[in-house]
């Protein structure tokens, strides 16, 4: 040590005895303490001959004795009533570092411009508060090497014992031991945890929530979960994902939760990044595995399935389905090749029976095996389905239909089913977006060209038709035909030529033709209807009229169009139709004579027996007036039992409502309070077999 700073040494030893010897009544700390100082790692303070006093100007910026003298006091001085916040101001700089006379640093000391300063609280005055210059607007251009903590120089004279500076290289948190470093514990480096509840927003070193409260989120999400409740559990996964992003157990939490709202695909991929995060998972891979077989994707199921069983965390039962659903998969495409549309549709609805509910290979197979069985109404259903599906997509399938990849075949399949149903331009659009998935199959060239000749030969049909050229138009239709033979669409408009023309017989069997395709084709059934009436045949038109009245039962044209057909069946049979009433109310009646005439007439009579008063009678009393209605060619008579009571026990009827069928005179069905059902399905069976 060099003989300046032992004379240093010296002089602030008998400063503190004297100020001792006094009696100074303002000491802050012991004699202990003082000396207690000096082993300090923070270097020695070297004085100038002038001893500091709490007058002098020892903090100012032109003396180079006193660097850091600036106690946080009530007033401008320091004595008894100065506060100071206790940590550690380190300046940035040194300007005395040259300096060869000062004394070596302990171990552990921190160099000036190590480390930013920390700060708690502490006041910090200007060049002009307190006699001294402040350390904290002045810190980074001070001149001064070495610091010692605010307020250990006190006005007195006395200089309090310092704390050692932490080192920059550990990230431990100020506060922790006995001293006591500012207002709470501050935590520094890449060591410091977020608050409570916070979130980590872009810090390069990676940070944790607290435990308990992701295990909190997470737990309210699993009670939400359990409950069906996957909205609110998605909520709370959301929350826990946002508070650690990269957990593979938060990813799968929220695929398990989005699996339940039936958002598949989303579910799929937060599977995926599950699996990314962490490959170690047998849980992630296995859930993967669920949603893969979902989607019908085997091989991808498989892959997932065998990762998930290194960890012994494979179900059996997994695989079980994982093998129906392949083996019914691969029989379902050996019976489209051979034209098996039976076996096909029987094999596509056991696979998804077995877990592949979200395929949409699967759902157009089945949709194209009801497409060739004429079932139109339940192939366009299905490709409703399929389009709701919120899917993967199958542009990673290697499964291939006829040389077809997945997607190419299921824009065909849909192309198909809107030809069927007359949407001809959606047709057109579906097979041209299978063509540009794949351009190189000659199947898909193909249905691409057939369809657009179709869709040219029925738009110049009905340009014809329009134009009231009705055998042009029949030709035109006829040319669509040919490149689409079961399309009922281009049939029913032939049909509608041939009625123009007409010649009904042609007419009817186009209409035939269409209803073998499509059993449900309405406008078939009305332009074959019309045919049978102008061909007098009688019986199957009002048999058609039957059917669509039951259809469209507010139809008032087809309700008229019935009426006149059984009129004119009757006619051509020789019975009465003068009783026949189109769109009338039941007929009340109150003697006994009444009642035996209308029995013993030809055809059917309805009698209904019933209360004013009763409820049941009161409920069913307005769908028996439309029943009426329905089936002109039924006789409904109505008896009240309290008016005519000698009508009800001639009849044995003692519980109302009660109906009872007659048929030429003759008793056949006899109904105690009925649903409307049964009524209904009753009086339209025999009024159908007597027609």
């Amino acid at each position: 040590m060099s003989f300046l700073a032992e004379a240093d040494r010296v002089r602030l030893r008998a400063a503190a005895l004297r100020l001792d010897a006094g009696g100074d009544r303002d000491k802050p700390d012991s004699k202990r303490d003082v000396f207690a100082d000096l082993s300090s790692p923070v270097s020695p303070l070297r004085m100038r001959a002038t001893p500091t006093s709490s007058s002098s100007s020892a903090g100012s910026a032109k003396s180079p004795a006193l660097c850091n003298a600036a106690p946080a006091s009530r007033g401008s001085g320091g004595g008894r009533g100065s506060s100071h916040s206790g940590e550690l101001l380190l300046p940035e700089t040194a300007c005395s570092s040259t300096n060869n006379n000062n004394p070596p640093r302990p171990p552990g000391h921190r160099r000036s411009g190590s480390g930013p300063l920390i700060f708690s609280g502490g006041s910090s005055g200007g060049s002009g508060s307190g006699g001294c210059g402040g350390v904290g607007s002045t810190a980074t251009s001070s001149p001064l090497a070495n610091a010692l903590p605010a307020g250990n120089i006190c006005s007195s004279g006395r200089v309090a014992a310092s704390a050692a500076p932490r080192p920059r290289a550990r990230p431990d948190v100020l506060g922790s031991g006995t001293g006591h470093y500012g207002h709470g514990s501050i935590m520094r480096g890449a060591g410091m945890a977020p608050a409570r509840g916070s979130i980590d927003t872009g810090s390069s070193s990676a940070r944790s929530p607290a435990p308990d409260t992701l295990q909190e989120v997470t737990r309210a999400g699993n009670e939400w979960y359990k409950k069906g409740r996957y909205g609110d559990a998605l909520r709370h996964y959301d929350r826990a994902l946002a508070l650690c992003p990269d957990s593979a157990a938060c990813r799968g939490n929220r695929a398990a939760a989005l699996a339940g709202l039936g958002r598949l695909a989303e579910a799929l991929r937060e599977c995926e990044e599950a699996v990314r995060l962490d490959p170690a998972s047998g849980r992630a891979h296995a859930r993967l595995a669920a949603l893969c077989l979902r989607f019908g994707m085997v091989e991808k199921a498989r892959r997932q399935l065998t990762l998930a069983g290194n960890v012994n965390l494979a179900d059996p039962a997994e695989w079980q389905k994982l093998n129906e659903v392949e083996s019914h998969l691969g029989k379902c495409i050996d019976a489209r090749r051979v034209g098996d549309w039976k076996s096909a549709l029987r094999e596509a609805d056991a696979a998804i029976t077995n877990g592949a509910d979200a395929s949409q290979l699967l759902l157009a197979l089945r949709s194209e095996a009801l497409l060739r069985l004429n079932k139109l109404e339940e192939a366009d259903s299905t490709i409703t389905n399929l389009l709701k599906l919120d899917s993967a997509s199958l542009s990673s399938m290697s499964t291939k239909l006829s040389g077809m990849v997945a997607d190419s075949y299921v824009h065909v399949v849909q192309a198909q089913v809107n030809m069927a149903f007359g949407r001809f331009d959606a047709a057109v659009g579906m097979a041209e977006k299978a063509r540009l998935i794949d351009p190189g199959n000659a199947e898909v060239g193909l249905v691409l060209n057939n369809m657009k000749l179709v869709a040219r030969a029925r738009a110049h049909g009905n340009d014809l038709f329009k134009a009231g050229k009705f055998a042009e138009a029949s030709i035109a239709y006829g040319e669509g035909l040919k490149y689409e033979p079961s399309n009922p669409v281009l049939y029913c408009n032939r049909a509608a030529c041939w009625s123009k023309l007409g010649r009904w017989s042609k007419s009817v069997e186009d209409c035939n033709e269409a209803l073998r395709i499509q059993p449900n084709y309405t406008k078939a059934l009305l332009r074959r209807a019309a045919s049978y009436a102008k061909l007098e045949r009688w019986a199957d038109c009002v048999r058609d009229y039957e059917v669509l009245h039951k259809e469209l039962p507010a139809d008032t044209e087809v309700a008229e169009s019935l009426f006149q057909a059984q009129v004119a069946l009757k006619t051509t049979r020789g019975e009465e139709v003068s009783n026949m009433k189109f769109g009338g109310e039941v007929e009340t009646v109150t003697s006994l004579e009444q009642v035996r005439a209308a029995i013993h007439s030809p055809g059917v009579t309805v009698l209904y027996f019933m209360a004013t008063m009763n409820q049941q009678c009161a409920q069913i009393t307005p769908s028996v007036d439309a029943l009426c209605s329905e089936c002109p060619s039924v006789n409904f008579l109505k008896v009240n039992v309290e008016d005519s009571p000698t009508i009800a026990k001639a009849e044995n009827v003692r519980i109302v409502p009660t109906f009872k069928i007659y048929k030429d005179g003759a008793r056949v069905k006899e109904m105690i309070c009925p649903s409307f059902h049964v009524l209904r399905y009753s009086v339209r069976h025999y009024a159908v077999s007597n027609s």
